[in-house]
């Protein structure tokens, strides 16, 4: 399984916080070690979705749209969900941070599973980091690591 961890910015997928992006490279380091995990940036919505439906010889990607109104979930559960995703045959799972004005209507009615990391609104470069420490939390919870106890 290959995860995408996918922003819709002007930026590139660069922030504006050199202490951001910092943490950002360091836990999607950490979650390399245990499944191939990346970053994608894109200037548009439909650049994001389009991505998601091609590679050659690979069927699409599942997508996992971050939205405040999406599904409320625990690191346990989170943690679940990407062990189904595995266990099914997931070849690649995009998770998206949409524009900053939200995910368009049109989008969001495609039926693309939604995930919230809490009802607050998050700063894109806070969004990707709070995303892939939990992406890395899942991960380290799927293999028994002590990362997560006590946290």
């Amino acid at each position: 399984m290959r995860l995408i961890l996918a922003s819709v910015t002007s930026r590139k997928g660069k922030g504006k916080s050199a202490g951001a992006d910092a943490l950002l490279q360091e836990y999607v380091a950490q979650a390399t070690r245990y499944v191939s995990t990346e970053l994608a940036g894109f200037e548009s919505e439909a650049a994001l979705l389009a991505f998601a439906e091609r590679e050659p010889s690979r069927p699409a990607a599942q997508v996992v749209l971050l939205d405040s109104r999406g599904e409320d979930m625990t690191s346990e559960e989170f943690a679940e969900r990407m062990r189904r995703m595995r266990d099914d045959g997931a070849q690649r799972v995009l998770y998206g941070i949409g524009p900053a004005d939200g995910w368009s209507r049109e989008t969001l009615a495609k039926g693309y599973k939604t995930i919230s990391l809490g009802r607050m609104t998050l700063p894109h470069e806070l969004a990707r980091v709070v995303l892939a420490e939990q992406v890395y939390r899942a991960l380290t919870i799927l293999a028994g690591h002590p990362y997560h106890s006590g946290h």
